[in-house]
């Protein structure tokens, strides 16, 4: 695994020193042309430094400190240790580049950009994390950005780097096409994405049957939504589809394979009035879990004893997200945020009593900003998980402040 990390790392800061290289190029080029021309090649370094101090008043899972995330609280007493815990943090500041060719045949675009919020294998550390890495030609987008499914302006003015759980949250690989695109906001995508799913074994975890059991994915997910943008704000109708398999090979007494789709619709979006905006979502369908901000697994157990070659089977969760939040700005330097999110799975019965099954996430903040390149404020940050079967919950608070720096220095094109 450090062989890997260190790969990658070495690609990120390669990738660093290409656009450092770009850049000094870009300069020297609009240097030699004058101060007045225009190059045909934009250049964007961007990003900020970022502090979080906070105190967690419950207790939530060590990889997952400095953020809310229902799923990541006790599921049972005392799992992660006693209540009381003081976190300090700078993995949300960000790095990144953005470069635009102009072309005959139209606008070139490159998106290049990361924070320093370790995830899967480097929960809990201080490391690169990449957010975006893609390119624009026209209609047409490759890389890593984010899904159709997605509302990106459904995410609130919070302090909080996880966010509200029951939205719409996922960067993915994909190839997208968007066949209409306003500049007031109006907007119709497609595309077809990286398949990928996690399932619960449940009561039958670490059964020797299982261990032959893999995942497979013949079909990328497909996903599309349109979004209709005006001067009050927009609205946004999106939807996925999936195939998710399992195979057990080989087959013995049992024959454990099978598949199920999943499957997701959402409407969204943000109503815009004279100091506020309001920002909202709703979300439903199967077996899509891993496109929430945060839920579990997409497919969990579900039993079928009276088939003795098939006895269990997987059922893609039925999921249920909301989002309902006001930001409000009280004049040109402070602004607040206040709102609710909900995450609800109908468990299946295969599932252990312990499993997930509803979260609860609430939040209010008071920021400052006296300039445009400098933000401070505190937060108070409500969660709260209830498990499947054995009426076990747990409420945590949280209490953060943050104090965030920004910088953005374009080069060429006209001065």
């Amino acid at each position: 695994m450090k062989d890997r990390e260190s790969r990658y790392r070495t690609l990120v800061w390669r990738a660093v020193a290409a656009a450092a290289l770009l850049l000094v190029g870009v300069s020297r080029g609009a240097a030699a042309q004058g101060a007045s021309a225009d190059t045909t090649l934009r250049l964007e370094l961007f990003g900020f430094a970022q502090g979080d101090i906070g105190y967690d008043f419950g207790r939530m899972d060590p990889k997952w400190f400095d953020v809310v995330r229902p799923t990541k609280l006790p599921s049972t007493p005392d799992e992660f240790g006693k209540n009381g815990n003081t976190f300090v943090s700078a993995r949300q500041s960000r790095f990144g580049v953005r470069a635009t060719k102009l072309t005959d045949y139209g606008d070139v675009k490159a998106v290049f950009d990361f924070d320093m919020f370790g995830v899967g294998p480097d929960a809990g550390q201080t490391t690169i994390r990449l957010r975006h890495a893609y390119g624009q030609f026209e209609q047409i987008i490759a890389g890593q950005v984010e899904t159709p499914f997605m509302d990106l302006d459904v995410f609130p003015n919070i302090l909080d780097y996880w966010g509200p759980s029951g939205m719409i949250f996922f960067r993915n690989v994909m190839l997208q096409w968007r066949p209409i695109e306003k500049t007031n906001g109006t907007r119709l995508e497609f595309a077809l994405e990286r398949p990928g799913a996690s399932a619960d074994a449940g009561d039958y975890a670490g059964r020797i049957e299982l261990a032959n059991v893999k995942p497979h994915f013949p079909w990328p997910d497909i996903s599309g939504s349109y979004r209709y943008g005006a001067d009050w704000g927009h609205v946004k109708l999106a939807g996925i589809w999936r195939m998710i398999r399992w195979d057990q090979v080989p087959t013995d007494t049992f024959d454990l394979s099978g598949h199920v789709n999943g499957w997701g619709a959402t409407l969204s979006g943000n109503v815009k009035f004279s100091n506020d905006v309001i920002r909202w979502q709703a979300v439903y369908g199967e077996g899509i879990q891993n496109y929430f901000n945060d839920a579990p697994v997409d497919v969990g157990v579900e039993d079928q004893l009276t088939n003795l070659r098939t006895p269990i089977t997987g059922e893609a969760l039925p999921i249920f997200g909301a989002v309902l939040y006001l930001d409000h700005n009280w004049n040109s330097e402070f602004s607040s945020a206040l709102g609710w999110s909900m995450t609800n799975i109908t468990n299946s019965d295969g599932q252990a009593p312990t499993a997930f099954h509803n979260g609860q996430y609430a939040s209010t903040n008071l920021l400052w900003t006296p300039t445009s390149n400098v933000m401070m404020g505190g937060e108070l940050q409500y969660s709260r998980r209830a498990n499947f079967a054995d009426d076990f919950t747990f409420d945590d608070w949280k209490l953060q402040f943050s104090f965030k720096y920004s910088f953005s220095q374009k080069f060429g094109g006209t001065p």
